[in-house]
């Protein structure tokens, strides 16, 4: 049980760089009274960690400290009676072999039968609970309605998309490569999707494809894209800020709030920031329900593993230049579930 993760050494300035990360041996962690410790299995990389590498957030990472992240992991000792050696489960541990969980505290025990171990943090987890709140909670779609979603090929995205497809929707999505491209409109059956890079322009392409106007827009970029969309809103329509990635790697504190939030009100539309952990109530109603979805085929889940505790750091950089299809993560030991 020689235990190894990655230490935040220090915090970037602009986009993330191998430097401010340090791979090191550390102390294989011994349960005290009532904790348990994991053999960690799946560790996750999720954009919202870059806002957390800046130090005026108010859930900043701390430095010289291993990068805490979601995780799916098998029990190897426990003083807690809720969790057994052997018991699958996931949390937030953090970017290494094996994690101390004082108290088993945000453990929650993942079922193998219900699918793969590594949904427990992708789409049976919080990444699909999100892009259900979104769409379900904030888009109130109809069917008939348009939908947009960024980041469509992304681990939230391709859910959001897939919901609103499932309630009637004509959905539309963006992504940054031909090849996502072909995989929105093909593996995840949109109805539409663009490469915002190549495009002429983002309000030309949605002027092409979303020809009726847009009634929801799930937003995981910001920036031009959410401009692009607010100029092409129905009236009453919703938009659902998920993420805002186009801006994450910007020094400042904050980027910039769209130009045109004026044409919300005017349109008598709704643009709602939310964060699933607000909403963690609907958590274990959710999860045999996607994991129905999934079994009948409704939805459709594609995550990109890269192997390696070393290689966590480059996975994480290169899921920030839009290198993943899919959800990006590390696998750290061996599945057995």
């Amino acid at each position: 049980m020689q235990n190894r993760g990655v230490i935040f050494m220090r915090r970037p300035e602009g986009p993330v760089t191998p430097d401010i990360f340090d791979i090191r041996d550390l102390p294989t962690p011994e349960a005290g009274p009532g904790d348990v410790v994991v053999r960690n299995i799946y560790l996750s990389c999720d954009p919202y960690m870059r806002g957390r590498f800046k130090a005026d957030s108010k859930k900043s990472f701390q430095t010289g400290r291993v990068i805490p992240s979601r995780a799916v992991a098998q029990v190897v000792a426990s003083n807690n009676p809720a969790f057994r050696p052997g018991d699958y489960v996931w949390g937030f541990m953090g970017w290494e072999l094996y994690s101390l969980v004082p108290g088993g505290q945000g453990l929650r025990v993942v079922d193998p039968a219900l699918g793969p171990l590594s949904h427990a943090i992708t789409v049976r987890g919080m990444p699909g609970l999100t892009a259900q709140v979104g769409i379900m909670d904030i888009g109130k779609p109809s069917p008939g309605e348009t939908c947009f979603v960024s980041a469509a090929s992304g681990a939230v995205g391709q859910v959001a998309g897939q919901i609103a497809r499932l309630q009637g929707c004509r959905v539309v999505g963006s992504a940054g490569s031909a090849q996502k491209i072909a995989h929105v409109t093909g593996a995840l059956g949109f109805d539409a999707a663009f490469n915002y890079k190549t495009a002429p322009s983002i309000a030309a392409a949605l002027e092409e494809h979303c020809p009726d106007g847009i009634d929801i827009y799930f937003d995981n970029v910001g920036g031009e894209t959410l401009e692009a969309v607010i100029d092409r809103i129905n009236p009453r329509a919703r938009i659902a800020v998920c993420g805002q990635i186009s801006g994450y790697d910007s020094a400042s504190a904050e980027w910039a709030e769209p130009r045109n939030l004026e044409k919300i009100a005017l349109a008598g539309a709704v643009k709602t920031r939310f964060s699933v952990y607000d909403h963690m109530d609907q958590y274990d109603a959710f999860v045999p329900r996607m994991a129905k979805w999934l079994q009948h085929g409704d939805v459709v889940y594609f995550e990109d593993i890269w192997e390696g505790i070393g290689n966590t750091p480059e996975a994480f950089i290169d899921m920030m230049k839009g290198g993943n299809l899919g959800k990006r993560l590390v696998r750290v030991a061996e599945d057995q579930g």
